[in-house]
């Protein structure tokens, strides 16, 4: 099945939510036609940002009716991976650069019934996936600096996720090429163009006025 045949999907990163009425932006969500919500997870070493624990993460998925793709910014994420699916977690990213046993870890999230994706910043080639790519259900490639939202758009990862998608096509894969970091409306048709098949958004949907119209048309930029 060519990856295009299927809309674009829309993750919105709750990173950028106004954690004051996150119980209220959930449920936004949950009406939207947002299909992922993406939770970033950080503890201060892997980058230089502390975001949500355990227990905030149990509250969101208290109330979430849409999967939640957790994103491990964390050292040793191997050690969690049975806690985060307890509380919630449909899909488990990992980074290539903080996993020193990236297969089995990768392994580890499948076995628990979790979707498993594999991360890259922006510095790291492509090429490293090369041996773990038939094991991962989805690759995120990060499109600004791990660690704080907000942040503009590297220009560069278009062509990375055309280099991606020529290594998936390549070996025959279905692995999904997931994109986070300064998306909008402006690049977002770049990056489908390119070859993404799921965008992550934070401020470009939390800091609208109306977040709604914000994912619609994100999704609609794939017709």
């Amino acid at each position: 099945m060519s990856h295009r045949e299927s809309p674009v999907l829309i993750a919105p990163s709750i990173l950028s939510a106004d954690f004051l009425n996150l119980g209220r932006d959930i449920r936004m969500l949950n009406q939207s036609s947002a299909d992922w919500i993406h939770v970033d997870i950080m503890d201060g070493n892997f980058v230089p940002n502390i975001s949500f624990g355990m227990p905030l993460l149990e509250a969101v998925g208290s109330i979430a009716e849409k999967p939640l793709d957790v994103h491990l910014m964390i050292t040793k994420p191997e050690k969690f991976l049975k806690r985060f699916k307890e509380l919630g977690a449909d899909m488990i990213s990992v980074h290539y650069e903080g996993s020193f046993h990236l297969h089995s870890t990768v392994m580890k999230i499948k076995e628990l019934g979790m979707k498993a994706g594999v991360v890259l910043n922006p510095h790291t080639p492509v090429h490293v996936l090369d041996a773990i790519l038939p094991y991962a259900d989805y690759v995120l490639l990060m499109s600004v600096n791990p660690g704080f939202g907000g942040q503009k758009f590297i220009d560069g990862s278009i062509e990375k996720v055309r280099e991606l998608r020529r290594l998936i096509d390549q070996q025959k894969l279905q692995t999904l090429i997931q994109v986070d970091g300064g998306i909008n409306t402006d690049n977002a048709h770049l990056l489908i163009a390119a070859g993404a098949d799921v965008l992550v958004a934070g401020s470009a949907v939390f800091c609208d006025e109306d977040p709604t119209r914000v994912i619609n048309q994100l999704k609609g930029l794939d017709n």
